[in-house]
């Protein structure tokens, strides 16, 4: 007989993930180019890939599969107002296998957030984003 906990993880798992709102690259960019008001855009990834290449106006919070990642993400969350709309990206690694995305999503919505969307980057930052010709700035991690 299983533990409670590993008997519902699965089902937590697809609850998250009914819970992730998606947003394309493409429908991002476009926003962004708008000149509208943009979303919070968090990079939830390592370092290096931010100072690489990043989404302009995006804030590094860290990786979120780390505590420390998590409470930065935590810190500049908590200055946003709860209905602001917020992007999560990261663009490690493939889509099925980010580390950081899950709990980023988690966090923010146990803090009560409202508008939470996931960029959906299948391959990784640089084939679907960089590669794309969508808009990117390098430079150091902001906070």
């Amino acid at each position: 007989m299983k533990p409670f906990f590993l008997a519902i993880l699965p089902a937590l798992s697809i609850a998250l993930a009914a819970e992730m709102v998606l947003t394309q690259p493409k429908e991002l960019a476009a926003q962004l180019a708008a000149k509208a008001a943009p979303p919070a855009i968090f990079h939830v990834g390592p370092n290096l890939l931010y100072r690489g290449k990043h989404i302009p106006g995006s804030i590094h919070a860290g990786p979120a599969s780390r505590p420390e990642g998590l409470e930065a993400l935590r810190q500049a969350a908590a200055k946003l107002p709860h209905d602001r709309q917020i992007v999560l990206y990261c663009g490690c690694c493939p889509w099925d296998n980010c580390p950081n995305i899950k709990p980023a999503v988690e966090l923010l919505l146990q803090m009560g957030f409202t508008r939470v969307k996931v960029l959906f980057i299948p391959v990784n930052f640089a084939k679907d984003w960089i590669d794309q010709g969508y808009p990117v700035e390098a430079g150091t991690a902001k906070r």
